[in-house]
């Protein structure tokens, strides 16, 4: 189930590679889908609304807890390429640590302070108590996305990434089940929903560590191992704080703009909620596609591969643009047929916000792929920070001309929905100009 990034053939290892963690993200997508799809058919446009509020709350701090896993992994990747496996363990063992205790004090500081968030982000008083008990039910399982987010990176980072896949398939058809089970059978409405999610994560999360521990030996951690050996918390911190604000940002700044959502009433509350699930799953392959070549891109250049670096990045950039390109045109002609996935036929006013959404931001789905792979470029060259100034672009853009629309009368809430390819081309044109003189400088 390991496949080798530093030899072969680009595409096939890329695409080898990348297919398992494609088709697992996309059915990560599917817990958010099928809490869509139930709460918005059998609850109600109410809870729907507050399904998909907490969705962008709930993805804003679990960046933070991914973002630290997904820069160790790069360590881990890096090391792995340079065929130091020492270091990579002491890496491991330290990273481990360190994730884990954020995700308990994220875990513990939510439930603290989870009433000013909710008021932080504008929550309507008429939802305000159903989303309350929704967001306290999910971040119960943030250790779980800990477990689950940790152990898939570093066997990303040995070359396998179709066992994170099987287990998060099993979690995702539990998910469902569990779903159907709770909201149409026990009707526990927005809390069974809630419920059927954290209990999918902790199958996959704790699955995924019991798996790793029992087939992985060389890589098992332990207490012992961590206190014996050297503990490279200054390098782990250098590539995986700089992930973690960016991939912060990048959502903070989504979050920021949800504020704004729900000053515009219930209807576009719940027309972003629906249309945010169609928008997120249909670019997903192009994210976890930037991801696999971030890895490919960090095994390369700590195996000194230049040549095989730049080949892969002309490649991987033709790819995700084909698809991209594909993806929009589907989500142009069925916006109509996708949205009516999560919202009842009659709720006519709600379909047509999402329609315009999806239509305005789908049409340019080239730009978010090709920041994905900027993303994953400047990650896997040890350039976590270069990451970071395209996502303050890109979200900073995004923030402050969705405030400065929506104010126009004449824009309104089309003026949020503009704001978000404006913000992606202009991180486009800054991320491409810094890899082009890279690639120019001999990639050194």
């Amino acid at each position: 189930m390991k496949h080798s990034l530093t030899e072969g053939t680009v595409t096939k290892s890329l695409l080898l590679f990348a297919t398992p963690m494609i088709l697992g993200n996309l059915l990560q997508q599917l817990y958010n889908i099928v809490d869509t799809w139930v709460v918005g058919k059998y609850v109600g446009a109410d809870a729907l609304a507050s399904a998909g509020s907490a969705y962008t709350l709930m993805t804003f701090l679990n960046s933070i807890i991914i973002g630290l896993c997904m820069g160790s992994g790069a360590t881990f990747s890096y090391y792995h390429g340079r065929g130091e496996q020492q270091k990579m363990r002491a890496c491991m063992h330290s990273a481990f640590v360190m994730i884990g205790a954020v995700a308990v004090g994220l875990s513990v500081a939510v439930q603290i302070f989870l009433n000013p968030i909710l008021h932080f982000i504008n929550t309507p008083v008429e939802v305000y108590a159903m989303m309350k008990q929704y967001v306290f039910i999910v971040f119960l399982g943030i250790v779980f996305i800990f477990l689950y987010n940790y152990y898939a990176f570093l066997l990303r980072a040995l070359g396998n990434s179709v066992t994170p896949l099987i287990f998060l398939g099993i979690a995702a058809v539990l998910n469902v089940v569990w779903d159907l089970l709770f909201v149409l059978k026990f009707h526990w409405g927005l809390a069974g929903a809630a419920a059927a999610t954290v209990m999918a994560q902790a199958v996959s999360g704790i699955g995924l560590a019991v798996y790793t521990y029992v087939v992985e030996k060389e890589y098992r951690f332990s207490v012992k191992s961590f206190l014996q050996n050297e503990k490279p918390i200054g390098e782990i911190l250098k590539f995986s704080t700089l992930t973690c604000i960016q991939q912060s940002v990048m959502n903070f700044g989504i979050l920021m703009v949800q504020g704004l959502v729900n000053s515009f009433g219930m209807a576009v509350m719940a027309a972003f909620a629906a249309a945010v699930k169609v928008d997120t799953f249909a670019y997903m392959p192009a994210q976890e596609f930037g991801n696999a070549y971030s890895i490919f891109i960090s095994q390369n250049y700590g195996a000194g591969r230049r040549e095989r670096l730049r080949e892969g990045t002309r490649k991987a950039f033709l790819v995700s643009a084909l698809f991209c390109v594909f993806v929009s045109f589907l989500v142009w002609i069925f916006s109509k047929n996708l949205m009516e996935i999560f919202v009842k036929p009659e709720e006519t006013e709600i379909i047509g916000i999402g329609i315009n959404y999806l239509r305005i931001e789908g049409a340019f789905y080239v730009g978010i792929g090709v920041l994905f792979l900027l993303y994953g470029f400047f990650r896997g060259i040890n350039q976590p920070g270069m990451s970071l100034i395209l996502t303050i672009i890109s979200l900073g853009m995004r923030v402050a001309l969705a405030y400065m629309l929506a104010a126009i009368p004449v824009f309104g809430v089309l003026g949020i929905w503009w704001s978000i390819p404006i913000g992606w081309a202009l991180a486009d044109a800054t991320g491409l100009a810094g890899l082009i003189k890279y690639l120019r400088k001999g990639g050194e």
